[in-house]
């Protein structure tokens, strides 16, 4: 199976839950490269517990930073190098989840940002998108800075309330599949979570 990469049009826009769902639903490793923030703990482990995916699916990240800021600035602050050569996707059996920091242009360093490494891998991406105001806007550049590297995106899911003609709209002008919408739950555990993306989203799309 396939390695699938989750990107966002910026941060806190409901990445890492819809990683952890769909890696639970595949059944499959996740990977987060380069983790910026620890004070409530790491993607890692709130995928753990959102997944129920077993340990040895939950691979290490590359790179922890404590500071809850862009990578290459948190690198800075803490005297480490991220070296890119660390960033090659790892092996895995069947299918890999691996999910990037903040937006599609976020710093990795200064001269690597997030796309970039999208464009290395070239493998497929799914943009995870709010459905709030300004939406549209974040979204479409997000699919054109995708596009003009050559980055295949697999479709576009949001999350959050149902706002149909928006969805429609960044679908229709981005020309990116819509695979679903992830609602905001009001008791988020692993049980709801699997739930919601079962009756929101068709697996086959991912496959």
């Amino acid at each position: 199976m396939r390695t699938i990469v989750v990107t966002g049009t910026d941060t806190d826009v409901g990445k890492t839950v819809f990683a952890a769902a769909l890696a639970g639903a595949l059944g499959a490793a996740y990977w987060k490269p380069v983790q910026a923030g620890l004070d409530d703990g790491s993607d890692r482990e709130r995928v753990a517990s959102l997944s129920g995916l077993p340990d040895r699916k939950l691979l290490p990240e590359a790179f922890r930073l404590a500071t809850a800021c862009s990578p290459h600035r948190a690198a800075e602050m803490e005297g480490l190098v991220i070296n890119p050569a660390r960033l090659a996707l790892p092996p895995h059996e069947n299918c890999l989840v691996v999910e990037g920091a903040g937006g599609v242009l976020v710093p990795v360093t200064r001269e690597l940002l997030f796309v970039d490494l999208f464009a290395r891998w070239h493998e497929p991406v799914i943009l995870v998108a709010r459905t709030a105001l300004g939406t549209i806007n974040h979204s479409l550049l997000s699919i054109e800075a995708l596009k003009r590297r050559n980055v295949p995106i697999l479709g576009i899911a949001f999350v959050g309330e149902a706002i149909e003609d928006t969805e429609a709209t960044i679908a229709a002008i981005g020309e990116v599949k819509r695979l679903g919408r992830l609602p905001l739950l009001p008791a988020l555990d692993r049980d709801t979570l699997a739930s919601a993306f079962a009756r929101n989203f068709n697996l086959e799309d991912f496959r």
